[in-house]
């Protein structure tokens, strides 16, 4: 080999590990050939019939994103809200679910290395030595499962392998993320490959009455991946993933000066600007996950067979703030406790010849989940609702009493009141899988694929009589005193009032539990399904691929987590996509447009439903509804010049309600859901030598259209228009990065960059949450005002 060549490939593997793209370094504008695994082989992207979108390691770096949520926007059709990182929601293309209850699953799947991730504490963990993330929009049943009857998003990390590395990243701003990677060879068949990283946070805001920073972030997660080459025909990985979350709840920010039952909204105080006060006992967010995974791939003389193992548990809690104000006559706060062990395998063999590249697999999957949901508040909030609601305040009521007839010591505000609601779930499902990829012509394709599950679910509610210790003892003083008798026997209480405050201070009051209040009720059910899937593509010369799909994707059955015995049936989907994928080479643009339309039915959604009086607590409640949509994903990338790259996708869809009850009865067939028409992304990078080495300037923004508001959207906080603020309105994002990589010298590289997210500072007021109305406390988010951050990077 001569000189000049390989100096050429050193050159152009320089520049790729900086994240410039070969295409850059050999002075053209050829587009960027990607390929993905999404559909269970390794497939040039363009070569895919699926609407899908790709994010490298690289967009995420100059993003400066931590985890998925804070990439929302920038992969239209997708939204990913992140406030509260143990209660993760995702939605792709207007499907999705705000429960976070263990008695359902999600109809997004979110995979890391093949491995379910589930869809409440476990869900969303921070990027950690990412490869890329593959986006697939619509039913991916047949290859990834039941849980991803709307779309799957698959996270891929970096295996070991046979080169020296070691790599670190600092970025320092309002928040310290730090990287580090380590591969290290062992030997000609076994590498090491070692990576850490976190996010460390004060926040950015400050309770008014306490001086305590909020909205903080302490994370930091480390994985270590052994890598080992048997023989020829033989290789396996060996991982484990540790995380640790430990901060304070997501803050919440009231909407009144002073807390008013029934308010007029026009009287609401902009959340942007009004002081935060919270003083929810107990204040957290944390998290403890492991995860282990061993993928064994061997190489037989007629197929490829793959076996990946994997077991995963994670303890979190979630405890926070639910009236916006710190004054205990609105005290309310509630807590989700969640433990959950899962462990998965799955058996797949593939191959590829002449006629067909197929593929059969098995999976099987067990968990075991339990949550506690809680409800905490003091007596004199729970006086401050009976007053609104029956015009009564029991406990000032009954201390008024007992200081007229002479008991002493008694005071009954104050006390602190909680509530549970405590559920277990033991699920399996067994699943058997196969995808054919039949070659009808040398241009044409059919894919056929089919997917049958089984899953088996028990699950159990119990809900005992609150708990309020110190309460308690007053009570059995007054007990011990025959008080209520005696105020009956002097005619100060009737027989009916009596029997009324004595049930109010001993029994739930905010929870429900009937028939699980003195053990736990426990219920089995098992479903069955058959999903399909067909396909057929078309290739018009070597650049131009067009394709349409029926596809049907199914979401199991679950049980309601806060109403004992509520049970749902399964969710299906039925989707229709026709698309095209090309390629001008000479121009350098790659492009994919897909129109589709689905219909969904029995999608199951958290709720907050108010109270049957209209004027209690509000619950959370597992809906249902039928849905539709149509819409069109369009996504282009390209490559102008070698130093300039531009790239933009979009999403438009309508999606209504087939049928839908609200809460108050009134039919919401017809009406949107409540996704936006548009979302969208445009971006470009511009690269020029600068000092020895390469200077990147990256700008990208995000839009979100309006929330398409319907006759629940105002009671759900989704949608409002006041004097001082708005919720629903369409939203930007601005995020710019402006860095320098040096050139090789000998095995090292350095760079720096200059990393502004939010360029525009633009804020927003993200919901409205009604949980305390009766309270006369609704309370408000908001989202992140500008940050800035210098980032380090050194590599050998």
């Amino acid at each position: 080999m001569s000189k000049t060549p390989l100096r050429s490939c050193l050159s152009l593997a320089a520049l790729a590990a900086l994240g410039v793209p070969a295409a850059w370094a050999q002075q053209d504008s050829a587009p960027e050939q990607i390929t993905i695994t999404g559909n269970g082989r390794i497939q040039e992207m363009q070569n895919v019939p699926i609407a899908l979108q790709i994010v490298s390691g690289e967009q995420i770096r100059k993003l400066g994103a931590a985890n998925l949520g804070q990439m929302n926007g920038y992969i239209p059709g997708l939204q990913v809200v992140a406030d509260q990182p143990t209660q993760p929601l995702f939605s792709l293309r207007g499907i999705g679910t705000g429960d976070f209850g263990i008695g359902t699953d999600a109809p997004v799947g979110v995979y890391v290395d093949g491995v379910y991730t589930g869809k409440t504490g476990g869900a969303l963990l921070n990027f950690n030595d990412v490869k890329r993330i593959e986006v697939l929009k619509g039913p991916q049943g047949t290859l990834f499962g039941r849980n991803s009857a709307g779309g799957a998003i698959s996270v891929l990390t970096n295996n070991p392998n046979g080169v020296f590395a070691a790599s670190g990243l600092l970025r320092l701003g309002r928040t310290r993320h730090v990287e580090a990677v380590l591969n290290q060879p062992l030997n000609e068949d076994l590498a090491l490959r070692v990576s850490a990283t976190g996010n460390f946070s004060k926040g950015w805001q400050q309770d008014a009455a306490t001086g305590q920073q909020e909205r903080g972030e302490h994370a930091w997660g480390t994985r270590a991946a052994l890598g080992w080459s048997a023989s020829n025909s033989t290789r396996a990985v060996l991982s484990w993933e540790h995380e640790e979350l430990d901060q304070r709840a997501l803050p919440s920010i009231g909407l009144l000066a002073t807390p008013s039952y029934g308010a007029d909204p026009s009287t609401y105080l902009d959340p942007r600007t009004a002081p935060l006060r919270n003083d929810a006992a107990g204040n957290e967010e944390s998290r403890r996950f492991d995860g282990l995974t061993l993928r064994i791939e061997h190489t037989l003389p007629w197929a490829e067979f793959t076996s990946t193992s994997a077991w995963r548990h994670f303890r979190s809690v979630n405890r926070t703030d639910n009236d916006g104000t710190n004054q205990a006559a609105t005290y309310l706060s509630t807590g989700n406790v969640e433990g959950n062990t899962t462990w998965q395998q799955e058996f797949k063999l593939a191959a590829q010849n002449s006629s067909v590249d197929w593929l059969v697999g098995a999976s099987l999957f067990h968990e075991k989940a339990n949550q506690t949901s809680e409800i905490n508040t003091v007596t004199n909030a729970l006086d401050t609702l009976f007053g609104n609601v029956a015009g009564i305040a029991p406990y000032a009521t009954i201390n008024s009493l007992a200081t007229a007839v002479g008991v002493p010591g008694i005071d009954l505000l104050a006390q602190p009141w909680q509530e549970n609601m405590v559920n277990a779930g033991t699920y399996k499902a067994f699943a058997l899988y196969g995808d054919a990829i039949w070659h009808l012509t040398p241009a044409t394709n059919l894919t056929t694929g089919i997917r049958f599950t089984r899953d088996e679910k028990q699950f159990s509610w119990y809900s005992p009589l609150r708990s309020a210790s110190s309460l308690d003892a007053q009570l059995g003083a007054l007990n011990a005193a025959d008080f209520f008798p005696t105020l009956v026997a002097v005619g100060a209480l009737s027989e009916a009032d009596a029997a009324m405050l004595q049930a109010v201070v001993s029994q739930n009051q905010l929870i429900g539990g009937q028939g699980a209040s003195s053990a736990p009720l426990v219920v089995q059910k098992s479903w069955r399904n058959l999903s399909p899937r067909l396909v057929l593509d078309h290739r018009f010369g070597a650049d131009t691929m067009v394709y349409g799909s029926v596809t049907r994707g199914y979401q199991a059955g679950g049980f309601n987590a806060l109403a004992v015995n509520g049970d749902y049936g399964p969710e299906t989907v039925t989707s229709l996509e026709v698309g095209v994928k090309g390629q001008f080479r000479t121009a350098g643009l790659v492009y994919s447009a897909a129109l589709f339309h689905y219909k969904f039915d029995n999608l199951q959604s958290l709720t907050l439903v108010p109270s049957a009086s209209g004027s209690g607590v509000p619950a959370y409640e597992v809906t249902v509804s039928d849905q539709k949509a149509s819409g069109l994903d369009v996504d282009l990338r390209w490559q102008l010049t070698p130093q300039l790259r531009l790239y933009t996708a979009a999403e438009y869809i309508d999606q209504v309600y087939k049928r839908h009850l609200a809460s108050d009865g009134s039919d919401l067939g017809g009406q949107p859901v409540g996704t936006p028409r548009w979302t969208g992304t445009l971006g470009g990078d511009y690269s020029w030598a600068l000092a020895g080495g390469t200077a990147v300037a990256t700008l990208q923004g995000a839009y979100i259209g309006a929330t398409r508001c319907n006759g629940e959207s105002v009671g759900q906080g989704t949608c409002l228009q006041t004097p001082s603020f708005q919720v629903g309105g369409a939203r930007t994002r601005l995020d710019a990065r402006l860095g320098w990589d040096s050139a090789a010298s000998g095995s090292a590289r350095w760079g720096l960059a200059l990393v502004v997210n939010n360029l525009a500072d633009k804020r927003y007021v993200t919901g409205v949450n009604y949980i305390a109305a009766g309270l006369g406390s609704p309370y408000a988010t908001i989202s992140p005002p500008r940050t800035v951050g210098v980032e380090l990077r050194a590599s050998l």
